[in-house]
């Protein structure tokens, strides 16, 4: 049975992420991967890019359009088809994906560590400041996957973000902080691909040398796509349109569950 683990990166522009992970840049260059550029829908900002991450609708549709707009998801999306098909959800994340997909607004008491088989997502560790380690957070996704061995995983670090926006796109301490996390990200990817997993690493947004984002500018919007399968077979670097539409029917379709009708945009296909 197909499993699947994003881990969404959040501000990993695609020109960052080309250039220092080394380890997803050598799966690339051997074809044990796949890597896509994606030009990310708008805003290009967190919650309404989370949202359409897991909706694969644009956020006109969806509603999220703003990072101030706390509620649950109106709209069919990942998390609740996955659960709803009798399957297992997991996440690792920042704690504006409770609010999406479990209970909003968040309670940092209640709602930090979660394993409830009623919500969507089921087993939960949530963070609330933007510079929570990253290494800690890698550290709760592969609890959870040698724990619970969910069919979807969601890992959501904000290290890239916090270093982004503090410091600007074009600095030493973005540019670190890619080579930091792809060292981390490269000793469970081997492991969750020998679990049997397919393994996406992308981004939600970019961010510009100013480190903001929210724009319509090239840095703002573009990002990797990166695809290991555990077959160990990949395409190395694809040039194909690809949109962040598919990615929530990608998903659905990789977990054989009903693909619902809000969806619009077709799967990716690999191979």
């Amino acid at each position: 049975m197909n499993k699947v683990i994003l881990v969404l990166s959040d501000a990993l522009r695609y020109d960052i992420a080309k250039d220092n992970m080394g380890f997803l840049g050598h799966l690339v260059e051997t074809k044990q991967a796949s890597l896509y550029k994606i030009t990310g829908e708008l805003p290009s900002m967190s919650r309404p890019m989370y949202e359409t991450i897991h909706t694969g609708l644009p956020s006109s549709e969806h509603g999220i359009v703003a990072n101030s707009i706390v509620r649950l998801s109106s709209q069919p999306n990942v998390f609740q088809s996955i659960k709803n098909a009798g399957r297992v959800t997991a996440a690792a994340a920042y704690y504006w994906y409770s609010e999406l997909y479990n209970r909003a607004p968040y309670d940092r008491i209640d709602d930090k560590e979660i394993d409830d088989d009623t919500l969507n997502i089921q087993h939960g560790r949530f963070y609330t400041e933007d510079e929570y380690p990253d290494v800690e957070l890698f550290a709760s996704a592969a609890y959870l996957v040698r724990k619970f061995s969910p069919d979807y995983l969601l890992l959501h670090p904000m290290g890239m973000d916090y270093h982004g926006e503090t410091f600007g796109s074009d600095t030493k301490e973005y540019r670190n902080h890619a080579i930091h996390q792809d060292s981390k990200l490269a000793p469970l990817i081997m492991e969750w691909r020998e679990r049997g997993y397919t393994i996406f690493v992308t981004g939600d947004h970019g961010i510009n040398a100013d480190g903001a984002h929210g724009g319509t500018t090239y840095q703002q919007r573009t990002v990797p796509f990166f695809v290991i399968q555990p077959n160990g077979q990949g395409r190395g670097e694809v040039d194909e349109s690809t949109s962040q539409l598919q990615i929530a029917p990608t998903i659905l379709n990789l977990l054989e569950i009903p693909i619902p009708f809000t969806m619009k945009y077709a799967p990716i296909q690999f191979s």
